[in-house]
């Protein structure tokens, strides 16, 4: 798929590198690239957003297309995608999707497929995204600063907050960098997420007047739409 830079692309790295392959080539790709590409990406942004309809109808319109080409490791790609982008906004289903034909793709996903769940016990970082390896090798946060805060792009950030949130790993300055990143990009769906981990932990320490607080956040934010 031609494009010269994504939040898919920089996201799942070389995961992606089958279907998201430079800017320009001769000849032109076959119309069944651009058209799933194009709806991965709306995918992502409805679900990021709240849109649960929009999101679900974009993600069966990819789905269908890379499920013609009859290639197995291109639709575990997008059932990755969805998994990871769910992940961001910490749920945390069994990837059904990418479990049904998992037998059928290569080490690199089932890596990633691993990671995003928060098994990283044996898990060989060479196989996973740059931004996403560090993680692995890297000690806990402490003090004020996130180890979050060397992954550039937003949706890889929440991703790996989600995946050190369901191994137990995550720092409160973790969960901060997390929910100011989901704010930061509008998305609705993981900041109400990340806002409700930091009013558990509020109310949890006794904190009342910071679970006051984000209680009236999350109100602000409001509902995701129907």
């Amino acid at each position: 798929m031609k494009i010269c830079s994504s939040r898919l692309a920089i996201m799942f790295g070389a995961l992606l590198a089958v279907l998201l392959t430079g800017c320009a080539s001769t000849p032109e790709p076959p119309a069944w690239q651009s058209s799933a590409h194009g709806s991965l990406q709306s995918f992502s942004s409805a679900y990021l957003r709240g849109d649960t309809r929009i999101a679900d109808i974009e993600f069966a319109r990819a789905r269908s297309e890379l499920a013609a080409t009859g290639r197995a490791s291109l639709v575990a790609q997008a059932e990755l995608i969805r998994c990871a982008t769910r992940v961001a906004s910490l749920e945390f289903d069994p990837c059904t999707g990418f479990q049904a034909i998992a037998e059928d793709v290569g080490p690199a996903a089932h890596s990633y497929a691993a990671y995003i769940a928060g098994r990283w016990q044996g898990l060989d970082p060479a196989l996973l995204p740059a931004h996403h390896r560090a993680l692995l090798t890297t000690a806990a946060s402490t003090g004020a600063k996130s180890r979050l805060s060397g992954i550039d792009d937003p949706l890889a950030l929440l991703v790996a907050a989600g995946a050190l949130l369901q191994n137990g790993r995550l720092t409160p300055a973790d969960i901060e960098l997390a929910t100011e990143t989901a704010s930061e990009q509008g998305w609705r769906r993981p900041l109400l997420a990340w806002l409700g981990v930091q009013a558990q932990r509020a109310q949890q320490a006794g904190a009342l007047d910071t679970y006051a607080r984000i209680q009236r956040r999350i109100g602000l934010v409001g509902n995701m739409p129907k």
